[in-house]
């Protein structure tokens, strides 16, 4: 046990230092893509929070990345162009508020009706809601409509300056230890327990008197409003934002994020974060039909290692 906790304090540790170092040295390449993996593993947390605790496969959670993204550039495209002054703006933390609040709505109001079915449907009627927030945007010519839309100026935030590339990562690796942390806290809490109970036996927990309808859409709402955080950081990030975002293959590589590293677990979306990310560069130099390999990859672990690769480390 101390062994593992020592691995994942050198894996969190070496995020941190590693990066900063190859910047400082002149190999920025490698701070951005430290702080993509972050930003991409904050959104896997949040699927993770339902996917691995609560047992409701989503493919739709991409699109909460985008509305968290679009959060960042619709107010500063307006602040910049002028028209709804009620939205220009480049302040951050109104940013994040717009974020949190969009997607609250969007995972309560597609929650109320999504989570009616199960199985299949399930994973279905999530992808269509995502699709559908992906044909509202393609279709709004102001923001860009499907050439996207480029965020000339970044989130404004007190004492921190996100066009610093050093400043983003650390923003971004810290909101994801607390994600992490604050994932682990809502699991291991009462309502946590009555999620992982309903993944394993609906029935009898319905029997025992839990709503369950109840606890499932509280734990949808807030998988989307983590998700939606991190899309405002990817905006900031990538400063361009487009409807690719929300297509449903995002929502495919977040799910494989998950699985790859181990559902219901604390690690877990970040180590399939890093192993995604990582193969992702290294197998897209090489091939364009990178996924081939990768997808086989991901056959592997569901046979051999059912619970991802945090199983090879617990063990």
């Amino acid at each position: 046990m101390q062994f593992i906790r020592s691995f994942k304090f050198f894996i969190l540790a070496s995020l941190l230092v590693f990066p900063i170092i190859f910047n400082q040295i002149g190999m920025s390449f490698y701070l951005d893509l430290a702080t993509r993996l972050c930003i991409l593993a904050i959104a896997a947390v949040g699927l993770n929070l339902i996917l691995g605790y609560g047992g409701m496969i989503s493919f739709g959670h991409a699109a909460y990345l985008g509305l968290g993204a679009y959060a960042v550039g619709i107010p500063a495209h307006h602040w910049l162009y002028g028209g709804l002054d009620f939205l220009a703006t480049t302040n951050g933390f109104v940013h994040i508020l717009i974020a949190i609040a969009i997607s609250g709505l969007f995972a309560l109001l597609t929650g109320l009706i999504c989570l009616k079915t199960k199985g299949v449907y399930f994973i279905m009627i999530t992808m269509a809601f995502s699709q559908m927030a992906y044909y509202l945007f393609v279709s709004i010519e102001e923001y860009g409509g499907d050439d996207g839309l480029v965020i000339n100026t970044r989130s404004e935030i007190p004492l921190i300056n996100l066009d610093d590339p050093i400043q983003m990562f650390l923003v971004s690796f810290s909101s994801l230890i607390f994600f992490m942390w604050l994932v682990h806290l809502i699991t291991k809490s009462n309502f946590g327990l009555i999620l992982s109970g309903i993944k394993d036996n609906e029935a009898r927990m319905v029997s025992l008197g839990y709503n369950v309808y109840f606890h499932k859409l509280i734990a949808f709402i807030f998988s989307g409003i983590i998700c939606g955080f991190a899309g405002v950081l990817l905006g900031n990030f990538t400063t361009f934002i487009s409807p690719e975002m929300i297509d449903w293959s995002r929502s495919g590589e977040l799910m494989f994020m998950v699985i790859l590293g181990g559902v219901a677990t604390v690690m877990g979306p970040l180590f399939g974060a890093i192993v995604f990310v990582i193969l992702e560069e290294v197998l897209s130099s090489i091939t364009i039909y990178w996924h081939l390999p990768f997808g086989l990859l991901l056959i592997t672990v569901v046979l051999f290692f059912r619970g991802g690769l945090s199983s090879l480390f617990s063990k």
